[in-house]
């Protein structure tokens, strides 16, 4: 997905007066969100290494794939199953009112299928979003599609914007995948060298076995495409692009990897922070990250890669200008990437931090892993989970400590938070809505609660969460 810059848009409608074919098409791709604006759950076929596949979708009336909106407007959308079976969808990075967050049996039920229903509220802060389903492992099979809120302030610059979300992807069932993980089946994981299965799921972090995937992927996807067929964004020689980043794989972390580029990191998940300079960036699962180039001036074609953490699988689009040489670029890296961890979260500074306060409620969330591939918060699955309370007006702190063989991208509904402490020692960081916790490590966040309601609070590895991963943040009256 990308809009054009100010030039193009002014030169595009120069030749349209001139009568030679304007550039319009590609505005056709970003639509304004107008009330009311309907999205519908349902299916689509995509290519992925020379293979017709049927996935999900969240499609508006035109075809094109999500959303893009203003700070300011209502979010006044209809979402349509058009599939055959229940799905709901999750508004991540949005703060709605609790009870249309999206989570079945917590917000909402599950919308069944030919069913609609109708959310309305009011859009607060810009940012990069997106949107998942939150019922099954129906995210595995791409049921994603990004969720861009523009600042109008900013309508002037002169500044051209592309939209990419990553993700990782299986031929096989996803949920034959999972029972593989719990014993039923096959599923050997990689990275470290580990098979996660013969673990045990008793093992923890401290035993030196800690290790990076549960599952085996067939590709790697950006916007749905591999390195075999990259989308290209056609971009001015000299030209400014603006990144918005999604990472909506179900399982996997990626370094960001601009190659011959240098980037200026602006903003993490939809949120303004100090900028950082450089050519490499991590990128959790869920999280997002906005980066700013500046093209040379020269014609030419530039590849930007997601690559998987720990190997040397990579995915990736190009930016390139009209004249540029467009070489074909490897699905491999030239050498392994590091795990991800929390060296860049240690660099963040949130341009607009909390303001200073004590908390007035602390809580500590201990993650821990059980044979039978069971995930746990605090001893217990979802389900069995003792919601942690919290009043309206509190600042609260949340300690997760990780016990596990895994690092966990830990994510709450209808709150931003600020990273303030990495193995008990205080910063301030970035204000985001999901972090990484390391295997071994501990990581805490505050928030202000400011948005009353039951919120979901879990991990993003989804088959984490599929097998208990998942708590809830709730408000006393």
């Amino acid at each position: 997905m990308q809009c054009p810059s100010r030039r193009q848009f002014l030169a595009s409608a120069a030749a349209g007066l001139l009568g030679v074919a304007p550039l319009l098409p590609i505005l056709g791709r970003v639509a304004l969100a107008v009330p009311t604006t309907t999205i519908r759950a349902g299916t689509r076929v995509i290519d992925v290494n020379g293979r017709a596949v049927t996935i999900f979708g969240l499609t508006r009336a035109d075809g094109s794939h999500g959303l893009t909106t203003e700070v300011g407007q209502r979010f006044q959308v209809r979402l349509e199953n058009e599939t055959d079976e229940e799905t709901l969808i999750h508004w991540h990075g949005m703060a709605p009112p609790w009870q249309q967050d999206g989570v079945p049996g917590l917000s909402q039920p599950a919308l069944a299928a030919d069913a609609a229903y109708d959310y309305d509220f009011l859009i607060a802060r810009p940012g990069t979003n997106w949107m998942h389903s939150h019922h099954g492992l129906q995210e595995q099979v791409l049921m994603a599609a990004p969720l861009i809120v523009r600042d109008p302030a900013k309508a002037g610059q002169d500044v051209q914007e592309v939209v990419v979300m990553f993700h990782d992807f299986t031929f096989r069932d996803p949920n034959e995948v999972l029972a593989g993980l719990q014993g039923g089946g096959s599923a050997v994981a990689t990275g470290s060298g580990v098979d996660h299965s013969a673990m045990g799921h008793g093992a923890s972090a401290t035993t030196g076995a800690v290790h990076l995937h549960d599952v085996e992927y067939d590709a790697f996807l950006a916007n749905d495409r591999t390195l075999d067929d990259p989308e290209i964004f056609h971009v001015e020689r000299g030209g400014r692009v603006y990144l918005r980043l999604i990472n909506g794989a179900a399982a996997t972390n990626f370094w960001i990897d601009l190659d011959r580029l240098e980037g200026r990191l602006v903003a993490v998940d939809g949120m303004a922070i100090e900028p950082i300079t450089g050519r490499r960036f991590e990128f959790a699962i869920a999280q997002r990250l906005d980066i700013v180039l500046e093209l040379p001036q020269s014609e030419g074609a530039w590849p930007i890669f997601a690559v998987r953490e720990g190997e040397r699988a990579r995915t990736g689009f190009v930016l390139a200008t009209r004249a540029g040489s467009i070489g074909k670029a490897s699905a491999e890296a030239s050498q392994a990437v590091a795990p991800v961890g929390l060296a860049l979260e240690r660099r963040l500074q949130a341009a607009l931090s909390l303001p200073g306060r004590n908390a007035d409620r602390q809580h500590t969330i201990t993650i821990t892993e059980a044979p039978g591939y069971l995930w746990l918060l605090n001893g217990a699955v979802h389900g069995a989970h003792v919601p942690l309370e919290v009043r309206e007006g509190e600042r609260v702190e949340i300690t997760f400590a990780d016990q596990t063989t895994m690092a966990h991208p830990m994510h709450l509904h209808g709150h931003h938070f600020q990273v303030v402490a990495i193995n008990g020692e205080r910063f301030a960081g970035a204000v985001r809505d999901t972090v990484l916790v390391p295997a071994g490590g501990s990581v805490t966040v505050a928030f202000d609660a400011a948005n009353p309601g039951k919120w979901a609070l879990h991990c993003h590895h989804l088959y984490h969460m599929a097998a208990g991963m998942m708590t809830t943040v709730e408000y006393l009256p």
